[in-house]
Formats: structure tokens, sequence, C-alpha cells
């Protein structure tokens, strides 16, 4: 038991070490996909939808896509901090893109938990408009004009 325990503490502390302000948005990302792959499930039975393996493998492939779109914001994070290291630039914004996108992807789901709840038939008015908020302001604070 003391060895599972070690290894448990070993591998959190891993990643906590290596994601540092991006393991929180990891964890929550992962939590949400697996509350709205559940939720998603009851609503389609409640909905009496046919679940077919071809629309699972849909919802399995863009809970992929969501984590390698984590990857490419840590990937140009690690190229913001290469640059800034090796340049007279100082600027100090750990894992900020992937951040983003994280927070982001977790909105997203928790905007598609709420959906799924209200066709299950639990409605809590509030929360919807709350979280789409949350969203809107988050879309407009990071927006970056094109030209």
């Amino acid at each position: 038991m003391d060895k599972i325990k070690l290894f448990i503490s070993a591998v959190c502390s891993a990643f906590f070490s290596f994601f540092g302000l991006l393991a929180i948005p990891i964890l929550l990302l992962v939590g949400c996909n697996i509350i709205d792959w559940t939720t998603g499930l009851m609503a389609a039975y409640c909905r009496n939808e046919k679940v077919t393996s071809k629309k699972s493998l849909s919802g399995i492939a863009k809970k992929i896509v969501m984590y390698i779109l984590v990857f490419v914001g840590f990937v140009i994070d690690m190229l913001i901090g290469y640059v800034t290291q090796n340049t007279s630039i100082v600027l100090n914004l750990p894992n900020i893109v992937s951040c983003c996108i994280c927070v982001w992807l977790v909105l997203n789901e928790l905007i598609s938990i709420t959906e799924n709840c209200e066709d299950i038939g639990v409605s809590i008015p509030f929360l919807s408009p709350i979280v789409k908020l949350i969203k809107g302001k988050i879309e407009e604070t990071v927006r970056i004009e094109e030209r």
C-alpha cells in the first residue's frame, strides 16, 4: 500500500512540476471531458436517440483534438520562453497561450454539460448564461485583430 501511495505521489508531483500553471486547467479539462461524455450519453438516451459507434468515435476524436490544441499552445509557450531567454526581451508569461486555450475548452465543455443537462430535463436557468458570459469575456480579452 505504501508503494502505491509513493507511486501516486511521484506521478502527481511530476505532473504538477512539468505543467506548472497549466496543471489545474488540464485536470479541469479531463474532468469536464468525462462529465460531458457521460451527460451526452444520458441526454441521447433521454431523447431516444441511438448511440452509434460512429457518433462515439467522433466525440472521442473531438476530445483528442482538444488535447492536441492544448499541446500546440504549450509548444507556442515553450517557443516564447526560448526566444525571451535568448534575446534581451523581458517577458514573464509562463504557459499563457496554453492556459487560455485550456480555459476556453473547459468553458466549451461546461456549456455542453449544461445543454446536456437541459436535454435530460434538469434545468438551471442562470448557469448556462453565466458560463456563456464568461466565455464571451475571455474571447473579447484574447481577441487579436487580423490585419
